[in-house]
């Protein structure tokens, strides 16, 4: 049975670089090319759709600023009102944090999900086009609507906020505590998927621009805060990457005492929230009754994402506080 116009789904793809549009020049160097017409080609049965492309820039994913991801969230913005659903094909290197500030910031209930690949088109296992064709499915599903930005990656679908890159190389690159919210598999062109967790409130944050700077300084055994009042320095807020459960060495405390900025503590830990539990010199609770705000589960380049998207919304201390405190909700 032909479907009409009227029912044939509408998806938009977005191409941004990264591995998953890379191929080798004439010197040898990888690096992004083009290749969405690739994975078109590879992909026949996206033909069942009416397929967009668009592409705003095409870079390696360390050369994301917050920037493109701002210029991102208006391109989706406006490709919200006429698609069925938006796929953005992005390097792996960032792709978490471009998915996170985008879940905070947009403003549709269209299913916006992020993938790519781990190996580029010139080689035999590229990944790209199933990642993509995945991708396609999940944010033409209705039960994708209001669920913020996901990013399917191997089969899996991770919520924006807790997907994290944690292998440089495999194929499954992408987990993070607790594990995926759902999974897209294939019986034959059928795709099914399934979801293992109810889509939860979220209220995007209006921005217009993003120029504020947050840092990330990194705790260690001795560290004396090298860095950290060169941080307070330069940028309009901190996140430090603690230790454990949210603690610093001593030397330390004067510092985040004395700081004139927002201080955000995350974890350096892989996974855990972070929990003010010691009063001890630079223990996780005195840092909190010195004003530093706990990063609950977010790790500490989700936090700067955070932390940014908020002083740039010119957020006061009270609605900082507010919105890290609603992560534990």
């Amino acid at each position: 049975m032909n479907l009409s116009a009227r029912e044939v789904k509408r998806l938009a793809i977005v191409q941004t670089g990264g591995t998953i549009a890379s191929h080798t020049d004439a010197a040898g160097n990888l690096k992004p090319a083009d290749a969405v017409s690739e994975l078109l080609l590879a992909l026949p049965s996206l033909e069942q759709f009416v397929v967009s492309l668009h592409q705003p820039f095409n870079l390696p994913s360390p050369h994301i600023t917050p920037a493109h991801m701002l210029a991102l969230r208006d391109l989706i913005q406006l490709l919200a009102l006429s698609h069925d659903g938006v796929v953005v094909t992005h390097g792996t290197d960032t792709l978490e944090e471009t998915a996170f500030f985008l879940h905070l910031t947009l403003e549709t209930s269209v299913p916006v999900v992020l993938t790519g690949s781990m190996r580029h088109a010139e080689e035999a296992s590229w990944d790209g086009p199933g990642n993509v064709l995945a991708a396609a499915h999940v944010a033409l599903e209705a039960r994708s609507r209001d669920r913020g930005v996901l990013v399917v990656f191997a089969g899996d679908i991770f919520d924006a906020r807790t997907v994290t890159k944690i292998d440089t190389t495999r194929l499954e690159a992408f987990g993070g505590y607790p594990g995926p919210i759902g999974r897209i598999d294939f019986l034959g062109l059928q795709a099914i998927v399934s979801y293992f967790a109810r889509p939860e409130p979220r209220v995007a944050q209006r921005i217009k621009h993003v120029d504020v700077r947050v840092e990330i300084v990194y705790a260690y055994a001795g560290w004396c805060g090298e860095g950290l009042l060169e941080a307070f320095a330069r940028a309009d807020g901190v996140v430090i990457a603690a230790l454990g459960t949210g603690n610093v060495p001593p030397d330390v405390v004067p510092m985040i005492r004395a700081a004139a900025k927002p201080v955000v503590i995350a974890t350096r830990t892989h996974t855990g929230a972070i929990l003010p539990a010691y009063g001890y010199e630079g223990g996780g609770k005195q840092l909190r009754e010195l004003g530093a705000i706990p990063a609950s589960f977010l790790n500490a380049h989700k936090a700067r994402i955070l932390l940014l998207v908020m002083l740039a919304r010119g957020a006061s201390r009270v609605e900082l506080e507010t919105a890290f405190m609603a992560l534990d909700t």
